[in-house]
């Protein structure tokens, strides 16, 4: 079946199994509006159940759309570049437009990138920290959820590698949170004190970062 939102036309699957127990609404990447449910379950109710969480759908839509958009484009250091493709083996990063061949590896080259510049970044925000703490190992890896964890047994800071495609005010924030952790390991009002003795505007970047 399809069904209209905002003037869009949209796939919509219905998915019954019986190991199912709950029902559940989903966007998938190609933007099919998917539906799983028990076999028992009428679909006179699955469609009600849509109908009736349709800004929930709407919120999901926008969403994959926001992913889909930022997949088409370059980001390297909070600056969006149009991706332009070109015989030419390498990349080379110009105004507004990066330059690079069909089979160059972007994911790479930006964790090559952010193992540079998350080491540099981590030893100036560690030596400008006002508290004595350890200096951490670190770690960069891709995360869902996380920008950033402490492990305060083992003294180590991972970072998410999306970072490297934002502002480095925002790396720095993360940094600064994560060493916090190495004196406050929940999210006392302690911790956030100490945080903000690091990092002053931190509820801005927070919620800029979080909300991206």
């Amino acid at each position: 079946m399809k069904i209209m939102i905002d003037d869009c036309e949209y796939n919509v699957i219905i998915d019954k199994k019986r190991t199912t127990k709950n029902t559940y609404i989903r966007v998938k990447d190609n933007l099919d509006i998917y539906i799983t449910s028990n076999i028992f379950t009428s679909d006179r109710f699955l469609i009600n159940l849509l109908n009736n969480n349709i800004d929930s759908v709407k919120k999901m839509i926008n969403r994959v759309n926001k992913k889909l958009d930022k997949e088409k484009y370059f980001y390297y250091l909070g600056k969006r570049y149009d991706i332009v493709y070109l015989n030419k083996k390498g990349i080379t990063i110009g105004e507004g437009k990066v330059f690079v061949d069909e089979t160059f590896d972007i994911d790479k080259f930006l964790k090559k990138e952010a193992s540079k510049i998350f080491k540099e970044e981590l030893d100036i925000v560690y030596n400008r920290y006002i508290y004595d703490i350890p200096y951490p190992s670190l770690v960069i890896r891709k995360m869902k959820t996380r920008w950033g964890v402490c492990n305060v047994k083992t003294h180590k800071v991972t970072l998410n590698l999306e970072l490297i495609k934002k502002d480095k005010k925002y790396l720095d924030y993360v940094i600064v949170h994560e060493l916090s952790h190495m004196l406050h390991a929940d999210h006392s009002k302690e911790f956030w004190k100490c945080v903000e003795a690091n990092c002053p505007d931190y509820k801005k970047l927070r919620k800029e970062l979080n909300n991206e």
